[in-house]
């Protein structure tokens, strides 16, 4: 799930890190689209040698895909997924290694979101199950019928039958696109199954760290890891690599205006089959690169210490930032009630640290080690800020409130009656009816930032009464806070810590509540995960018990079942003031792992062999085709051991010589199978058959736990600085305007030369110094037609009051401020050549552009106040940069 809001702050703070993916047109031969040829160079300028793939964020949008039909069966999803893989294995066109990793069972700390997520799952289906009812009802007595059920995404959990057939179907894909496809065949893959313990991200990225600072390591391997959710960028930064990019669709903020009604898409969906409809959604789909090392270089002056009494060290500052981040949210502990993603709390997390750096004595974190005297000391200063932040949230609430209405539902809402012409638009009304009735009637109990706000705050969400209950429970919350901290840091930077351990409660303490913090000890103790089918049972609701044996079942829904209590069929969704609805609270009772577990240990002998099989731990698996060098190394080596007694047990192992895989390191294991099979049968009655394969398939282990070195690998080069370090340091908006200016400019083909200027008046700038500018400026394709050399020449157009707009371009080392007409009749030239002239000019035509309104109302003192913060601002800018204002 990632942090909410986090990736949108990152793309306004560092637009300069976002950038579109570029694609090879489509070819079509007689009509028929014709596959890439992932073996060309790639179209963006730069050549990835690993691809990683979060499966899940792949799975998810096939299995439920958003506004299109739901898929009828499993076999449209898995050939869902083939499409997506396809077109991202397109974009990237990696050299050496496709890594697909699916998330397997978790630690503690996540199921208890992956729970609450799937019981918040069921209770939306069931819902709207019984408003569906209603309306088939209603078409029943019209004579008319309604489609089927859909399948439940609840499945997508280790463990189930969907997740061993998919992947089963991964397998087949992998082995045809080896066989079949010249990109695959020079690269090594290596699918991580649900089968494999923890989650998909992180087993990728504990692949990048177990592959640094070994024999054979290249420290300029270039990444791309595919992936939705904002904290792989926590990981990227944390994995202390430079050539790392993250791949992401784009995201559509704003409505579509030209987005087809309701009723149009429900019959585009009666005419096109679901597999037809993802597939077109899917070529029409845009990506964007996240370039980690322009982030970095972001950050290094966003966090510059000032007068520092030692060199900073940009690693730890990274670091840093890894850690603050932990503070507004992630999939473990929930943020900090006054941090707020959409209220600033990162720029000002950044804030206090660079002002408050000497004081509390350096350095947050030595890489996942957290020094918890000065994060006291940090926290304290965030904690004198808390209260006026509160109160802030209240006035804009109370503005909201007074703009809506409160405790109202919107006019437009409408919740009872139906059309009998549309009825899936009755229903989705209905639902979002019922989700917007539960926020406007909110009643908001704990006021925070009124007098008793922390006592209300802890007997609301933490349901404490008296006063020595409240202390005990905010000294118990702070310390299972801060150990879910060091938890999270441990995780981004070394793997699991801990499977047993998790955050005991729904809400985070106060910053001013983490007091004390150096006298905390803080110890995990590394336990064993949970089986596939124990984490089922630890996260589905009894409503997707057909995912589990029978056996297994009859404990979530037998009233005489011991955990019973497990799974409520009804439970409160706490909605906070402020928050969208998807963002409520699930208050589920927490798995008491003891009792769970013991109960499970009665029905195990129950199993069937297939459901043991499920329920059993695996590894990764490696594929090569035969005329990759790696291949003869396993052929060899599984010819020499092809009667081992060890093959059953899967004990037969070699280390990969780094040599013939690419840099890879790592262990391959043989079990009592063939490693190449002749033929490879179809999951697909529809699918070809795979014959004379060539494709070999071992088991992978990674190479030998070592320690993570929070640091840049030695040998590696560096980048060239992408943006200045005054382009950094400007406002965001101004950085977002310049490079949408450059987008439309440079993207696109060279316009003609402009009309004669006639009726039109120019505005002619000059750089400084002329001389070193003159000859920029007469190339730039900004220069339209004839010019002086030393003049940047541009025709505008008549426009209403003279005002001055600031436009930054990326090509060349100046802004420039281009200032339009008051009048349509003038037709001068204005060549400015020093900043006193500029401002000069500025002085003057705002004061001519008053003396035409004598009618001007006085402004408010609040508004020359903003006027004083805009005017110190571009003069802030003209200091730094060379620019002209007219």
């Amino acid at each position: 799930m990632g942090i909410p809001a986090f990736y949108r702050w990152l793309c306004n703070t560092f637009p300069d890190a976002v950038v579109d993916v570029t694609e090879d047109p489509p070819t079509f031969i007689n009509g028929v689209k014709v596959p890439v040829d992932t073996t060309r160079p790639n179209p963006n300028g730069m050549e990835f040698d690993n691809l990683y793939l979060d499966m899940n964020n792949i799975i998810h949008p096939c299995f439920h895909p958003e506004n299109l039909a739901s898929p009828e069966s499993y076999d449209q999803v898995f050939k869902s997924v083939f499409k997506y893989v396809d077109r991202i294995f397109s974009l990237i066109r990696p050299r050496k290694l496709l890594y697909m990793a699916i998330d397997g069972v978790a630690p503690r700390a996540k199921m208890n979101q992956q729970r609450a997520r799937r019981f918040r799952t069921a209770k939306d289906a069931a819902d709207e199950a019984s408003i569906t009812d209603k309306l088939r009802g209603s078409c029943t007595k019209e004579g008319t019928s309604r489609g089927t059920e859909g399948l439940d995404s609840n499945v997508i959990t280790p463990g189930t039958e969907f997740m061993e057939l998919l992947s089963s179907a991964l397998r087949y894909y992998i082995n045809l696109r080896m066989n079949h496809d010249p990109g695959w065949q020079g690269i090594e893959v290596i699918l991580s199954d649900a089968s494999v313990p923890v989650e998909g991200e992180h087993k990728i990225m504990s692949y990048i760290r177990l592959q640094r600072n070994i024999p054979g390591f290249d420290p300029n391997t270039r990444h791309c890891l595919y992936g939705l959710d904002a904290d792989l960028i926590m990981l990227g930064l944390a994995a202390h690599e430079v050539h790392f990019s993250i791949l992401r669709e784009v995201s559509r903020k704003h409505k579509d205006p030209k987005r087809k009604n309701k009723a149009e898409v429900h019959n585009l969906k009666q005419r096109a089959g679901p597999y037809r409809q993802l597939e077109s959604h899917l070529a029409r789909q845009k990506f964007q690169l996240f370039n980690l090392w322009i982030l970095r270089e972001g950050l290094a002056e966003h966090l510059k210490i000032p007068n520092p009494r030692v060199k900073v060290d940009t690693e730890r500052l990274v670091d840093d930032f890894v850690l603050m981040c932990v503070f507004v949210g992630n999939d473990f502990i929930p943020h900090v009630p006054s941090l707020d993603i959409s209220e600033g709390a990162i720029s000002l997390l950044m804030r206090v640290y660079r002002k408050e750096f000497i004081r509390m004595g350096g350095y947050l974190t030595d890489s996942f080690e957290v020094n918890l005297e000065r994060l006291e000391h940090f926290l304290q200063v965030i904690a004198s800020r808390e209260v006026s932040t509160f109160r802030m949230r209240r006035k804009k609430q109370r503005t909201s409130e007074m703009g809506d209405g409160t405790g109202l539902v919107p006019d437009n809402v409408s919740v009872e009656g139906h059309n009998p012409e549309n009825h899936s638009s009755e229903k989705e009304s209905v639902i979002s009816s019922n989700h917007v009735a539960s926020e406007a009637r909110i009643l908001d109990k704990v006021k925070l930032g009124e007098v008793g706000w922390k006592e209300r705050y802890y007997n609301e969400k933490f349901e404490v009464q008296t006063a020595e209950d409240r202390e005990s429970v905010t000294k118990h919350a702070v310390l299972k806070y801060v150990e879910g901290i060091s938890w999270v840091m441990h995780y981004y930077y070394e793997g699991v810590c801990s499977w047993q351990w998790f955050y005991p409660y729904h809400y985070a303490p106060f910053a001013s509540d983490f007091r004390s913090l150096g006298q905390l000890k803080i110890h995990f103790s590394l336990g064993k995960p949970f089986k596939p089918f124990s984490q089922l049972m630890g996260v589905l609701p009894a409503a997707s018990g057909q995912a589990l044996p029978l056996f297994y079942r009859k404990l979530m829904i037998d009233p005489s079942s011991p955990i019973l209590d497990f799974y409520p069929t009804d439970f409160e969704l706490e909605l906070n003031v402020g928050k969208p609805a998807w963002q409520a609270i699930c208050k589920l009772p927490f798995i008491d792992e003891c009792r769970l577990l013991n109960e499970i240990s009665k029905v195990q002998h129950t199993l069937t062999d297939e459901e043991k099989w499920r329920n059993t731990l695996g590894l990764d698996r490696l594929f090569v085709h035969e005329s990759h060098p790696l291949a003869a190394k396993i052929s060899a080596f599984s010819e020499r051991n092809k009667n081992n007694p060890k093959l059953n047990k899967v004990k037969v192992k070699r280390k990969i010589n780094p040599k013939s895989s690419s840099g890879m390191n790592g262990y391959i294991y043989l079990c009592n199978k063939p490693i190449c099979p002749a033929e490879i049968s179809s999951p697909f009655c529809d699918m070809e058959m795979i014959m004379k394969n060539r494709v070999i398939s071992v088991f992978y282990k990674f190479p030998t736990f070592h320690p993570h070195i929070a640091r840049l690998p030695e040998g590696v080069t560096m980048p060239e600085m992408s943006i200045s370090r005054h382009e950094l340091l400007l406002p965001s908006f101004i950085r977002r305007k310049r490079k949408a200016i450059d987008h439309r400019r440079f993207a696109r083909r060279p316009s003609p030369p402009p009309p004669p200027l006639e009726g039109r008046s120019t505005v002619a700038i000059s750089a400084q110094p002329l001389d070193a500018e003159s000859a920029l400026a007469s190339s730039h394709p900004f220069v339209a037609g004839p010019s002086p050399s030393n003049v940047l020449s541009r025709p505008l157009p008549p426009t209403p009051p003279l005002r001055a707009t600031v436009r930054p371009m990326m090509a060349i080392s100046y802004q420039y401020l281009v200032a339009e007409s008051a009048s349509a009749s003038s037709q001068t030239s204005v060549a400015v050549s020093s900043r006193a002239d500029a401002h000069s000019l500025v002085a003057g035509s705002s004061s001519a552009s008053t003396h035409g309104d004598s009618r001007k109302p006085k402004r408010s003192r609040s508004q020359k106040r903003r006027a004083q913060r805009k005017r110190r601002k571009l003069n802030a800018i003209a200091s730094q940069q060379i620019i002209c204002p007219v």
